[in-house]
């Protein structure tokens, strides 16, 4: 990783990273700083060869409570929103980082993930819960819009209607609400949330990385490409593929009947 990190806990452990927003003491709303450590974090992981999957969390008592409005509200930041008019604008410098990895992302939502927060844990692949998770998409009741999190990937989620629902109302759900709407995958006791999270992750981590990666490009493409497209992209990265060692190693391990064991080469 590039320097050390303040506003963020970042540990990597049998091809398995864990980057955990650590603001405690400001629920772990988003400062600058924090924006650009997550822009970085992500973008380093991506060059990381040894990374196989993330996982997403935060410091309890929260996932991530959205933007620090203290800091971001205030002083040189106001200003600065007030210009977005007279530049030409682009996506959340962290928002582009964290959905470009090509590594799987398992959002380990702890408490809350309101606002941005809430964007943060759709951005990633798997959101698991702990009992004490509660979603919210904020920005109505502070006369804003939301994030990519929410006006791409939450319809694609939980379908355009549930999507405009959470998005007009900015009504919060807790974790079996989530579950119930497809919004997580699971919700677990808090104690556990980790360790289910690593459960997941191990079982992507032990699967050939290369494939991985071009599984979840070929799932982004399937969401803007039509189908000739999809086909022709498909046979291109089998051929890449067929000339892999996992490859190799996939095939020879089933034939001698033996775990495999795969290298990302």
């Amino acid at each position: 990783m590039s320097g050390s990190l303040e506003t963020l806990d970042l540990s990597i452990n049998d091809h398995i990273a864990i980057v955990a927003i650590n603001r405690p003491e400001a629920r772990n709303a988003l400062n600058r700083l924090a924006y650009t450590e997550l822009e970085q974090t992500f973008l380093d992981l991506q060059k990381n060869q040894d990374v196989r999957c993330i996982i997403l969390t935060g410091t309890d008592p929260a996932f991530c409570s959205g933007d620090d409005v203290k800091e971001l509200m205030t002083g040189d930041a106001s200003a600065s929103h007030s210009r977005l008019r007279a530049v030409r604008p682009s996506m959340t410098p962290a928002a582009a980082a964290i959905l470009a990895c090509d590594r799987p992302i398992i959002a380990a939502v702890n408490g809350a993930a309101v606002g941005w927060g809430m964007d943060l844990s759709l951005m990633a692949d798997f959101r698991i819960a702990s009992e004490r998770a509660r979603f919210g998409e904020l920005f109505v009741k502070r006369g804003l819009v939301s994030d990519v999190g929410g006006l791409c990937r939450l319809p694609a989620i939980v379908g355009p209607q549930k999507a405009a629902e959470l998005l007009f109302t900015g009504e919060l759900i807790d974790a079996e609400g989530a579950v119930a709407i497809g919004l997580a995958m699971k919700s677990v006791p808090h104690d556990a949330l980790i360790e289910e999270a690593l459960v997941l992750a191990k079982k992507i981590a032990a699967n050939p990385p290369l494939a991985v990666r071009y599984l979840k490009e070929g799932l982004r493409r399937s969401q803007t490409q039509d189908i000739h497209e999809m086909g022709s992209w498909i046979s291109q990265t089998l051929g890449i593929l067929f000339q892999t060692e996992d490859h190799k190693e996939g095939v020879a391990s089933f034939l001698e009947k033996r775990e495999p064991s795969f290298k990302g080469r």
